[in-house]
């Protein structure tokens, strides 16, 4: 049998029977008894269809929506400012003490033109070059074969950026002469070739590191002129 009819039996078995027990009680009990049925009524006349209880659905989900994200959005916004703000002071502090480094080793590249005595050792042997410096910086590097070439090698002599000792070597094309400064990579600050191609004062510059040693290429020679004993250099590491 059905809730609804139960109910109205029951509300008539109270109607019917209320002067055999407690008056009041059987009032309260029929008053309860129509305020079920008048709900369960209520609530018959109206049946939600599937959208709209997806509507509903979507409606307390939006008011659900992640309390984190309305506070802590801003203070994500903040630290990514400040990361992205980081990165380019780092970026431009990089790229000014490599300005700064490359300026320096152009200025002794200027002083070696200048100069009436460019090298400590003279010769144009490389077996004789390379062992002259052992003992006077602290690591060792390999000099390329230059026969068949146009290039010459001058000689060499010590140089120094930051405080450490490295290798300048001067090298012949024509009528340019290139310096060419060796140094440990861990010497140079933070400041240190990566495969660039630069000017500098009207001077091409070439640097890479290689090995834990970093070259720089310096001359008033073309482009052209500079890659080739790029090369050479490399190909000799």
């Amino acid at each position: 049998m059905p809730l609804f009819e139960r109910l109205y039996n029951f509300a008539h078995w109270l109607t019917q029977n209320r002067e055999r027990g407690c008056s009041v009680c059987a009032a309260e009990g029929l008053r309860r008894v129509r305020q079920k049925l008048a709900v369960q009524a209520a609530g018959q006349m109206f049946t939600p269809d599937p959208t709209f209880r997806k509507r509903i659905q979507k409606s307390i989900a939006a008011s659900r929506s992640p309390r984190w994200r309305r506070h802590w959005l801003p203070v994500f916004a903040a630290a990514a400012a400040v990361l992205i703000a980081s990165a380019f002071l780092l970026t431009q502090s990089h790229r000014s003490g490599e300005r700064q480094l490359i300026s320096e080793l152009v200025d002794q590249h200027v002083a070696a033109l200048a100069s009436s005595d460019p090298v400590d050792v003279v010769s144009t042997d490389r077996h004789t070059v390379k062992p002259w410096f052992e003992g006077k910086i602290p690591f060792t590097f390999n000099l390329p074969e230059l026969q068949g070439s146009a290039f010459t090698l001058v000689g060499g002599r010590v140089a120094y950026v930051n405080q450490s000792p490295g290798a300048e070597l001067i090298f012949r094309l024509r009528q340019h002469q290139i310096s060419v400064f060796i140094f440990q990579e861990r010497g140079m600050g933070g400041a240190h070739g990566n495969e660039a191609v630069r000017t500098a004062l009207s001077f091409e510059v070439r640097s890479w590191c290689h090995n834990d040693l970093c070259y720089f290429v310096i001359g008033d020679a073309s482009a052209q002129d500079l890659n080739q004993l790029s090369g050479l250099l490399k190909a000799a590491d």
